[in-house]
């Protein structure tokens, strides 16, 4: 079988970083090809080598695509040719409908003019082979962060695709989404389109790959060929991160204490469409010590009921009550969740969790400015050194902690959230999707970080589309559906069996 693509000892530099170092990666025509690595590994920087992202010259190397050397001078040159690419992070503009998004420079038009008839009609199609039953019409900021990502893929779809590349294209999916999604790839692969799919999850790895690269610090470490030997999950991470990982998950005995936050009959309804309820009379509660999760397909109202809780961050007419150690509190706006020791770590890392354009310095300390402040003026030398410290706890890959967020990866960004929220030390700590695009070494210590603090008696409330994560690390289970509990589990009387079941059965039909 010919090789689509080769990329030869590929070298890419930023300042005062080598972000690859003699990469060399082959794909076949008609192949699924994975890449995985920890973070900082070099999996996307390659990527926007590939597509043109970054342009011919500002690297070293060659790439040799259908046989031929090119030189990409921007992402126009690569999509060409036939070479998409998915970006980890989401590229749609949100005020417009997703059909507009779909053909965004790339419009249906009939001698210079859009003709909208058929633009409505091929969007439908699309989206319907991604799995989405949304009109065409919608607004993209009506959908969430998982259907985003679907029509993401189905924009890449519309272009003539031979080589579609996808960084962490299930991050935000749940289990049967991300399922869809492979098999997707899959009948791709029987139409004759390579793939490059970069993944932390090892498991939907497994499942399609025919190749596996592995990237550890900037340099191809190997590769690994899925037709000719069965290749463990424990070999690709052992590569991966360098060492063996007996665990996935930490080893801890909980001490759970009383019940620190409470909900009573939470109704919200959208913030859009006010007459729709979206929580529907939802209780629970969480003790001092304790991790509780929440399960549930996207759009159960997972998010809605956890960033409704924080200050009402989403939702129109919400009633209940909330109570903090048994008394009632009132958390109408954010900044009085933050004074009542709640926090919330969003899902969208890039939209409502950092600001992009500053340091990593100013966006650890954003929740908590006391906290570096003498008399509300920042002390910056405190702010430097509290930055530096989680840094080093959070093994975030910076040049330094005056480096802008916006240039590092998706996942030491997502690392530069989670330590925003433990500066301000809360405690109830909301968790939507942690590891949403971290590698398994990462994720480990985020585990141990998690679990310290359930030591320490805070309360952890953890939203998560990967059940494995949920049924490792948690105390007890909600299983959610419809905007409403539909089950409750504790962590000895709990399968992804039994989960599934009270989803299912709990399905309108």
């Amino acid at each position: 079988m010919n090789n689509i693509l080769e990329m030869r000892s590929i070298e890419k530099s930023f300042p005062g970083v080598k972000a690859l170092n003699n990469v060399n990666l082959a794909v076949r025509e008609g192949e699924i090809h994975a890449i995985v690595g920890e973070n900082g590994a070099g999996k996307s920087t390659l990527m926007k080598v590939l597509s043109g992202v970054y342009p011919h010259g500002s690297y070293s190397g060659d790439i040799v695509y259908q046989g031929d050397v090119r030189a990409f001078k921007n992402i126009r040159d690569s999509e060409h040719l036939g070479i998409i690419i998915i970006h980890q992070e989401l590229a749609l503009v949100p005020l417009l409908s997703v059909m507009e998004n779909l053909f965004l420079g790339n419009e249906q038009a009939r001698a210079g003019v859009i003709d909208w008839e058929q633009s409505y009609a091929r969007a439908k199609a699309l989206l319907a082979k991604v799995g989405l039953k949304e009109s065409p019409l919608t607004l993209v900021n009506n959908l969430g962060v998982g259907k985003q990502q679907l029509i993401e893929i189905a924009k890449a779809l519309s272009k003539e695709v031979k080589l579609l590349i996808l960084d962490e294209p299930t991050a935000s999916l749940n289990e049967s989404d991300s399922d869809a999604l492979l098999e997707l790839l899959l009948e791709l692969k029987t139409q004759g389109i390579s793939s490059i799919l970069i993944s932390h999850k090892l498991n939907e790895i497994s499942k399609v790959a025919d190749s596996i690269t592995v990237l550890r610090d900037g340099a191809t470490v190997d590769t690994f060929d899925c037709r000719q030997e069965a290749i463990s999950e424990d070999r690709i991470i052992q590569n991966m991160v360098g060492r063996e990982m007996a665990d996935r998950y930490p080893q801890r005995t909980p001490e759970i204490g009383d019940i620190i936050l409470e909900v009573r009959d939470w109704r919200v309804h959208h913030p859009l469409y006010p007459d729709r309820e979206v929580i529907k009379g939802v209780n629970m509660h969480v003790r001092a010590g304790e991790i509780v999760g929440i399960a549930g397909l996207m759009g159960a109202g997972r998010t809605e009921l956890a960033k409704s809780i924080f200050g009402r961050a989403y939702g129109k007419k919400i009633s209940g009550q909330a109570f903090m150690h048994g008394k009632e509190a009132d958390l109408s706006t954010i900044q009085k969740a933050i004074a009542k020791g709640i926090a919330y770590v969003t899902e969208d890392r890039k939209g409502d969790g950092l600001v992009l354009e500053d340091d990593i310095k100013k966006n650890i300390s954003l929740a908590n400015l006391g906290g570096v402040s003498e008399r509300t003026v920042i002390d910056e030398q405190r702010e430097y050194k509290v930055a530096s410290d989680f840094r080093s706890q959070m093994r975030i890959r910076c040049s330094s902690v005056l480096q802008k967020v916006v240039n590092l990866s998706g996942g030491n960004q997502q690392k530069v959230v989670l330590s925003k929220w433990l500066f301000s030390s809360p405690e109830v700590l909301i968790l939507d999707e942690p590891t949403r695009g971290i590698d398994v070494g990462a994720k480990f210590e985020i585990y141990n970080i998690i679990s310290r603090l359930a030591a320490d008696g805070k309360c952890i409330i953890m939203i998560s589309s990967e059940m494995p994560e949920l049924l490792g690390m948690c105390d007890r289970i909600y299983v959610m559906n419809e905007g409403q509990f539909v089950g409750e589990f504790s962590d000895e009387d709990v399968s992804q069996e039994k989960i599934m079941r009270a989803i299912v059965r709990n399905v309108r039909v």
